[in-house]
């Protein structure tokens, strides 16, 4: 099972690193599908998640690509809200006991909507034009910044997939920024949404630690590797390839 884990995480680094989308949303189901509880699935996901987007930020905060007061403020709204996320399915499990078909139900929704919205940046990241939102400070903007946290961070908190692709799509319309800031400011507020979600899924019990380890084995060479090719494959197609797989995990969870 351990050598199995890590090559799954080889081959979803590889995934990731080759198109930058798609990690938990490939992730949770693959972990579902094979037969790991939902709970544990969601909650070790988180951990892992935590773990391989802290190598993200120092490398973004090394190129000065993160915007730290719209991380802040996504932050103020994901992080509560992710928390009532959590206690919600704690006590749904205590009293009804039906975490696992919740977990499942949601998780295939989110998903449609995450492979959606990757859809639609890998075809309309260029093409979408300068509006009255990007033209507003972030300041300006605060309110509705926060709003986008509490709805994002919910949805977060129950799946553990949306912490890059809903708020990066998100941002890309709402902001105005550079490519790179975008993606250091995603990876930058998605490591506090994830932290601090994965610890409370720990204090509850809903993480496998072995299995999060085996993962990384497998990943961090995958990601490295994927990272190192996206430059020479073209990585439009294989978006497009990522989104329709993520759908058919969710339609099969829904089922």
């Amino acid at each position: 099972m351990g050598i199995g884990i890590a090559v799954m995480g080889l081959f979803i680094g590889f995934l990731v690193g080759l198109t930058g989308v798609g990690g938990a949303a490939l992730l949770t189901p693959v972990l579902i599908i094979v037969g790991i509880h939902p709970s544990i699935a969601v909650g070790t996901d988180l951990v892992y998640n935590s773990i391989t987007k802290l190598f993200g930020i120092f490398q973004h905060w090394k190129q000065k690509t993160i915007n730290f007061k719209l991380a802040k403020y996504l932050a103020i709204g994901s992080v509560p809200s992710a928390t009532v996320a959590i206690v919600i399915l704690q006590f749904l499990n205590s009293y009804y006991h039906n975490q696992e078909q919740i977990i499942k139900q949601t998780l295939g929704y989110v998903l449609i909507l995450v492979a959606v919205a990757i859809l639609i940046r890998t075809f309309m990241d260029e093409k979408i034009k300068p509006n009255r939102w990007q033209l507003k400070s972030v300041e300006e903007k605060r309110g509705l910044t926060i709003l986008i946290g509490v709805v994002f961070g919910f949805i977060v908190g129950l799946t553990s997939i949306g912490s890059g692709s809903l708020f990066a799509l998100a941002m890309l319309y709402l902001f105005r920024m550079s490519g790179s800031e975008l993606v250091g400011t995603d990876i930058a507020h998605a490591f506090l949404l994830v932290t601090v979600a994965g610890l409370l899924h720990a204090t509850a019990g809903s993480v496998n630690f072995v299995l999060v380890g085996n993962l990384l084995i497998g990943s961090i060479p995958g990601v490295l590797l994927g990272s190192a090719l996206s430059a020479k494959v073209p990585t439009k197609p294989l978006r497009i390839v990522v989104a329709a797989i993520i759908i058919i995990s969710g339609i099969k969870l829904i089922g």
